[in-house]
């Protein structure tokens, strides 16, 4: 693995997910992975309940915008981690993949988002740790 290793997180809209943990994985890993986000399908803005909840453990998710999946994304990560995306994600060849099975926070409230992004910053962390191998 890279000095700083890149990380993709896919889902299909590129709206809830996987921008809850580009943003969470930005935020622990303080410069030391480069963190991107993308979507099969991207939607118009992100997850509005996924920002409220964002914006409430003090973060920033003013600049998110969904992102559409490219091979130049794609080929410059060194790990993937797709949220539900199944056959509507490429797979390709060489790259580490992670699956993250979660449920999709589409059109949920905040209250049964938030044990989303709760899972999410879990793994997230889990993640950081095994990336800069440290002990969890």
């Amino acid at each position: 693995m890279k000095a700083e290793p890149v990380v993709l997180f896919l889902c299909v809209h590129n709206s809830g997910r996987s921008v809850a943990a580009r943003v969470l994985l930005d935020h622990h890993a303080r410069g030391r992975v480069r963190v991107r986000s993308a979507g099969s399908e991207p939607a118009e803005t992100i997850n509005p309940a996924v920002a409220q909840i964002l914006k409430e453990r003090g973060l920033d998710p003013s600049r998110e915008v969904p992102e559409a999946l490219t091979d130049t994304l794609a080929r410059e990560a060194d790990v993937i981690v797709t949220m539900g995306c199944g056959d509507a994600c490429p797979v390709y060849p060489g790259k580490r993949y992670v699956d993250w099975d979660l449920p999709d926070p589409a059109g949920q409230p905040v209250e049964r988002v938030r044990p989303i992004v709760e899972d999410i910053d879990r793994r997230v962390r889990a993640l950081l740790a095994e990336l800069s191998g440290a002990p969890r």
